[in-house]
């Protein structure tokens, strides 16, 4: 397969017509196919594939995210109700129910600092292969750790808020019962 690039000083697609015509004139058989300037190659060509690696890793990244989600609240739940006797315990000896929100949401949010702290690591411990994935970041761009901590620590948070909540408006007298 051959091809030419042909540098005009006007719109290019108006000296497509003017090319073709001389190629003809020169080889009336020769075939033409794909009239295309040299960004339109380009975008399709070179850049389709970190488009495409961007896409599967924004994916991936929600994927991960989801189940960052669901995990925390499924553990928070699961704490709530094998903890739901003592919760009953703590509010007839008149514990407010803001005093059991502040205690299951700081409880949710240990576990999500942990793993923000083991994920800060990893990162900064993966510097080297992630500035061969990023364009216009540096790796370890502080507002970006900034975002992603801050980003993990809102959705963490609402996560915690329902199991929270829940436990929040347990009734004493029901807890005391429940075994």
């Amino acid at each position: 397969m051959r091809g030419f690039i042909v540098r005009t000083a006007s719109a290019p697609t108006g000296v497509v017509e003017q090319i073709r015509r001389k190629v003809w004139q020169t080889d009336p058989g020769a075939a033409l196919f794909e009239n295309r300037t040299v960004r339109d190659l380009l975008k399709s060509r070179v850049y389709a594939e970190p488009r495409f690696s961007f896409l599967l890793l924004s994916v991936f990244a929600c994927v991960g995210l989801l189940l960052v989600t669901t995990g925390v609240y499924g553990v928070l739940s699961y704490t709530v109700s094998q903890r739901t006797h003592e919760i009953g315990i703590r509010m007839a000896l008149g514990a407010h129910p803001a005093d059991v929100l502040r205690l299951v949401v700081r409880l949710g949010l240990r576990l999500i600092a942990a793993g923000v702290s083991i994920g800060l690591i990893a990162a900064t411990a993966l510097t080297r292969f992630l500035a061969s994935q990023l364009w216009h970041v540096s790796p370890g761009d502080p507002l970006t750790f900034a975002a992603v901590i801050v980003l993990l620590f809102a959705i963490g948070f609402g996560a915690c808020f329902w199991p929270a909540r829940r436990a929040a408006s347990v009734d004493p007298a029901i807890a005391l019962r429940f075994e």
